[in-house]
């Protein structure tokens, strides 16, 4: 089951009869100090469930949380990941641990759903890509996650090398160089099938292609208008080059590219709400088009934190936190919005994209969304 099916199973875990523990751990450990702070802010939240809900409530998640969180900490497991996140919850028999290459900050939840903004925000920074790599003669094929790096494909294909000759043999070099290139034709075609597959059987969305920048036009020339429109740009790298390095790279690329394209459709999105399209911004708009499940994509800026209030008979979510519900009267409770707006439009197979900044929606209350069909 990839990410984003798991995202959605959690999603749809609303009033869970026994509470639902959410833990969130940034995991590149440096040294044992950090390993203790992290043993011990577990600890502490374990303690203050216990007090909160009662042992009996729900011990044996917390059991398992923190046994969980030693072997993570002591790195029995999962050594190579930036972060993780578990949910667990008795009434559902939930058992989840998802590792993931992006760092969270530290969190512990414990509420009758599962606590997703940070898990929905790592699925949408960091969707599947691969990095190509390719010269005259070999290829590799990176593929990355947001769980992180796949199984690398290598390719090599033999062509023969230059010879330096003169006088009479110079009709015969130039033949036999045409014939090179015709080889290395044959060897960026053989690999931009390749690319195709993974791209494919991944279903990937983003490619990084890497190598010195004459080849790396070669090769682009061999790709097929749909791969193409994928490339996000390319990158330095050598064959013998650790994977890692080249990873670390394409993600530096990939963090800007995908920042300025998000600005760009929030634009786009802010431009379409003023024309009363299918766009809404500010709380109370986005709130509604959650609650009617027409949200699309929902837009966050990065810290929007902001309390409000569900409806326990229609599920209506609304701006304060006093106050029968606005649609049907009935009784409401309190809710983190930027969670409960996240959950509906993940539950409802759509997406959330967090912005590190924007500055006229802030000005414009700090959320936006397109819908699927206007209001």
């Amino acid at each position: 089951m990839d990410l984003r099916t798991r995202l959605t199973r959690l999603a749809r875990i609303v009033n869970a009869a026994s509470p639902v523990v959410s833990v969130y751990l940034k995991t590149r450990w440096s040294d044992e100090h950090q390993r203790d702070r992290v043993r011990v802010f577990v600890k502490n939240e374990i303690e203050k469930a216990r007090r909160a809900h009662g042992d009996v409530a729900f011990g044996s998640d917390l059991a398992w949380i923190e046994a969980e969180v030693e072997e993570l900490v002591s790195q029995a497991r999962f050594d190579d990941a930036h972060g993780i996140a578990l949910f667990a919850c008795g009434a559902l028999g939930l058992r989840e641990v998802l590792p993931l290459r992006v760092p969270f900050d530290d969190a512990f939840v414990v509420s009758d759903a599962p606590f997703l903004p940070p898990l929905a925000r790592a699925v949408e920074t960091a969707p599947p890509e691969v990095v190509a790599f390719v010269d005259g003669e070999s290829a590799r094929l990176i593929p990355v996650g947001p769980e992180g790096t796949g199984k690398e494909v290598a390719l090599e294909s033999y062509v023969p090398g230059h010879h330096r000759r003169g006088g009479w043999a110079n009709l015969a070099m130039s033949r036999y160089q045409r014939h090179i290139r015709d080889h290395r034709e044959r060897h960026y075609e053989a690999v931009a099938d390749a690319l195709q597959h993974v791209v494919e059987s991944h279903g990937i969305d983003r490619i990084v292609l890497a190598g010195e920048a004459r080849n790396v036009s070669l090769f682009r020339q061999h790709l097929p208008d749909w791969v193409t429109s994928r490339v996000a740009g390319s990158i330095a790298g050598s064959r013998h080059e650790p994977a890692a390095a080249l990873i670390a790279r394409a993600s530096e690329l990939l963090a800007e590219v995908e920042n300025r394209e998000a600005v760009e459709t929030v634009d786009r999105v802010l431009t379409e709400a003023a024309k009363g399209g299918r766009a809404v911004v500010g709380v109370t708009a986005a709130l509604e088009a959650v609650s009617r499940q027409a949200a699309r994509r929902l837009y966050l800026l990065k810290g929007f934190s902001e309390r409000g209030r569900e409806c326990i008979q229609c599920g209506t979510l609304q701006t304060g936190t006093d106050g029968a519900c606005g649609v049907c009267h009935g009784a409401t409770k309190t809710v983190d919005l930027e969670s409960a707006m996240v959950d509906r439009v993940v539950a409802a197979g759509g997406n959330v994209s967090t912005l590190e900044r924007h500055d006229e929606l802030t000005r414009l209350g700090g959320v936006a969304a397109s819908l699927r069909y206007s209001l």
